[in-house]
């Protein structure tokens, strides 16, 4: 059991920010083996502060993971604008991104900062009007929270375009398009809420960290929008081999805060969008590649692994699909949204009544979420990034009008599935 530290300050970080007392501005960005693309990440974020924010007072914190090749030591030579600060540290507590970014909060309240700004280390794409379009909507028009939106190729963010969209827009209520973007702003107001919570021995600490804390603005009423950062390159991660714990750990971040904030979602019954700022032109991507083999692979072994486990688990016309999808060749593999949509609604539900390990039940449908990238790229194999847009938006709008079926089986019938044998031998119980 991970070890529940009560700050994720280590000596040095705690006696830098007594030394710096106060600040402005501060920007965050969390790192780990990041050699290759840190130093144009700090030159962009130094250029960006000496451009728009040249008067204020800004410190520059690289929260670092325990890197293993040379980030912090390149880190460390890159020089910056003289009139800023900054402070190269490891983090202390669970190793991921939430932890990370849980230093960087505490050193921007104890700093008493405006605003804050986070952007990811292994950005290839990142220009000094970055640092605008995020701080300005907090500094300037009072904004809590600040969600990026990019031009992304068709097939990055598959984890976002097919789960994370879907279910922040239809349950909140909030037309957020990237609510797990690594590149965000938020208000002290923001900060010190997100400190209050004792979330840092969980997935919240890892990857759950940006569904987290876009939902929880929501759900507390913060003033929240999003701003276009124009193109976004990055190391990209192929949804067949890379992106198995970052579903796991945003999926069960998700269905934990479904249950938190019950109260809310199950009265909202519509989307809006929320206010759009920055870049005015978003262009056409780099594409990316994707193993739309592996994906189809991936999933025809889940089926035959955990089939009858699903089969207990999925509505009977849910299963159905399932096992018409298993047969299927790659050329006419489709997972239609409608079905998608009520799949991941039933997922959400028996999370809701599972009581043992819920991080091995997300585990076993994970090759459902392959199956429906898979789909996506023969729907889309012809489109540009636009018109693929289009067709997220559609699902976007299926899983809203699909939100009556999750009500209506959330709290129907048993509290928890029997654990039947096969239930017990498929989930590892």
């Amino acid at each position: 059991m991970a070890v529940d530290y009560d700050t994720a300050f280590r000596t040095y970080l705690a006696k830098r920010i007594e030394q710096i007392e106060s600040a402005d501005i501060v920007v965050g960005i969390p790192c780990y083996n990041n050699d290759s693309t840190i130093v144009n990440v700090l030159k962009q974020v130094s250029r960006g502060l000496a451009r728009h924010y040249k008067s204020a007072r800004s410190v520059i914190l690289l929260s670092d993971g325990g890197s293993t090749d040379d980030t912090r030591e390149i880190a460390r030579e890159e020089e910056i604008m003289p009139w800023q600060e900054k402070v190269i540290f490891i983090y202390r507590g669970v190793s991921g991104k939430g932890t990370a970014l849980r230093a960087i909060f505490e050193a921007a309240e104890k700093l008493n900062v405006r605003a804050c700004a986070v952007v990811d280390a292994d950005l290839r794409s990142i220009t000094p009007d970055w640092v605008r379009y995020l701080l300005e909507p907090v500094i300037e028009k009072n904004y809590d929270f600040v969600a990026p939106n990019y031009s992304r190729y068709k097939y990055d963010g598959t984890i976002t375009n097919n789960v994370a969209y879907n279910l922040t827009r239809a349950l909140y209520g909030k037309r957020v398009r990237q609510p797990i973007g690594g590149d965000f702003a938020l208000s002290r107001k923001t900060i010190q809420s997100y400190l209050s919570h004792n979330v840092w021995t969980t997935d919240v600490a890892r990857f759950g960290i940006d569904i987290w804390m876009t939902t929880q603005a929501i759900a507390n009423g913060f003033k929240v929008c999003q701003t276009n950062l124009g193109m976004k390159l990055h190391d990209p991660k192929d949804p067949a081999s890379s992106l198995g714990p970052m579903f796991r750990q945003v999926v069960w971040t998700l269905f934990t805060l479904m249950e938190q904030h019950f109260s809310l979602w199950k009265e909202i019954r519509s989307s809006e969008s929320v206010e759009t700022f920055g870049a005015q032109e978003l262009l056409e991507p780099e594409p990316i590649k994707v193993n739309h083999e592996l994906l189809i692979q991936d999933f025809t072994l889940g089926f035959q692994h955990f089939g009858a486990t699903w089969k207990q688990i999925f509505s009977p016309v849910s299963y159905a699909t399932i096992e018409k999808l298993a047969g299927m060749d790659a050329k006419e593999f489709l997972l239609p949204a409608t079905s998608w949509a009520q799949i991941l609604y039933e997922v959400a539900t028996t999370f809701h009544r599972w009581s043992k390990d819920r991080a091995k039940l997300v585990d076993i449908v994970s090759p459902l979420y392959e199956a429906r990238v898979a789909s996506f790229i023969n729907e889309t194999a012809d489109m540009t990034t636009a018109e693929a847009e289009r067709v997220i938006e559609e699902q976007a709008e299926i899983f809203e009008q699909e939100k009556p079926y999750l009500l209506q089986s959330w709290d129907a019938g048993e509290k928890e599935p029997k654990a039947t044998g096969m239930l017990q031998k498929g989930l590892g119980v």
